[in-house]
């Protein structure tokens, strides 16, 4: 165990910061964690996720709960925007033969399954708060909370999202988030009778597709492309999705699904951003993980995996390490390769996908990824 880090302070309660709260305290780090929002709850439609992060679940306990709330399923079928089926593509149970090869479940699901687990693990969970004032030592970490109350931590961890506060405090020269060219509408609708797994329509400059989240509901989602970043009037985003839908989509299943749209579907429209910082991950006993550093576009459906898996790996390491710095130098090294290739793979795909290109490529990029993400951590 390394006794050089007793106490730790994660700002951010996303995916990543939770994630990170599970894991230290299996290694009894007495661990704080700091959330602006008041509700702890997150926003959005459904998330879609890969077999890694299923294996990820299952190491923090949490697998059961998922399957459970969530859905796990196998395989994805593709389509022409006709309703031509093109093929079908397995998503191998790698991780044992008990863990699907992928799922999807509500974001805000999912987030309070995790929530539930960082208090039953013994965080100590501030909500509504954040910090003012960070002042390092060689002692540790003075913060200075919202509340005005003084903490001192022997670690922080910097999980606070794409527009990272920290970063832009402690990383100032990083690069500010790039807007892809693309934006992804999400909605959630009940599940058709006959989907089985994952199912998308690929057209020339739009891509539809569902995904399970539970026994009666799906997430939709519809990646377009656009030169400048788009923003909707929220009471016009569910017009808007149904009639992209209706217009470029005549299979018979799409006609059916944007036929349900209403205003209660969830709609949302996000024009998608990357990240990719070069290392050093840490400034001095503040180190970043999950979107602070590595924000990745969906197309490879793994940017919550590269972030829980952030957090399974850093804590791995401050429990083995000798001393606090030695623990963030592997911690880094064993998870730039992995989440330079998710960030970079995905953000091709983007490419690709804008300008018409190669679809072998395409094809070639999304199998080559996949068997990466099937290599441990």
């Amino acid at each position: 165990m390394n006794k050089t880090i007793n106490k730790v302070l994660i700002i951010g309660g996303g995916f990543s910061g939770m994630s990170a709260a599970i894991e230290l305290r299996k290694h009894d780090i007495e661990t704080h964690l700091v959330e602006l929002a008041p509700d702890w709850q997150a926003d959005g439609a459904g998330i879609s996720i890969g077999g890694a992060t299923l294996r990820a679940f299952d190491h923090m306990g949490v697998l059961q709960e998922f399957l459970e709330q969530g859905s796990g399923h196998d395989g994805l079928d593709l389509h022409t925007p006709t309703g031509h089926h093109i093929q079908h593509i397995p998503t191998p149970r790698f991780a044992s033969p008990d863990i699907p090869g992928a799922g999807a479940i509500m974001r805000p699901v999912l987030a309070r399954i995790l929530a539930d687990k960082v208090v039953a693990a013994g965080a100590q969970v501030r909500l509504g708060q954040s910090y003012e004032q960070l002042e390092m030592s060689d002692s540790g970490v003075t913060v200075t909370f919202t509340d005005g109350s003084v903490d001192q931590f022997d670690l922080v961890i910097a999980a606070d999202g794409l527009y990272s506060k920290t970063r832009k405090l402690l990383m100032p020269e990083a690069a500010a988030p790039a807007y892809s060219g693309q934006g992804v509408w999400r909605a959630v609708l009940p599940r058709p009778a006959d989907c089985r797994g994952t199912m998308m329509w690929v057209g020339p400059n739009l891509k539809a597709g569902i995904n399970p989240m539970s026994k009666d509901s799906v997430y939709l989602f519809l990646t377009v492309d656009s030169k400048e970043r788009q923003r909707f009037d929220p009471e016009e985003e569910a017009y808007v999705l149904k009639q992209l839908l209706l217009e470029n989509f005549s299979a018979p299943a799409v006609q059916a699904l944007a036929e349900q749209i209403t205003k209660d579907s969830k709609v949302v429209f996000r024009p998608l951003d990357g990240l990719l910082v070069p290392l050093p991950w840490y400034r001095d006993r503040v180190v970043f993980i999950g979107d602070t550093v590595h924000a990745t576009t969906p197309h490879l459906a793994s940017g919550a995996c590269i972030g829980i898996e952030d957090a399974i790996v850093l804590a791995e390491e401050l429990s083995k390490q000798s001393d606090w710095r030695s623990a963030l130098e592997k911690f880094q090294s064993r998870r730039w390769e992995r989440c330079r290739m998710v960030v970079e793979n995905s953000g091709r795909l983007g490419e690709i996908e804008i300008n018409g290109g190669d679809k072998a490529e395409h094809a070639a990029i999304m199998r080559d990824s996949m068997m990466k993400l099937m290599e441990p951590i």
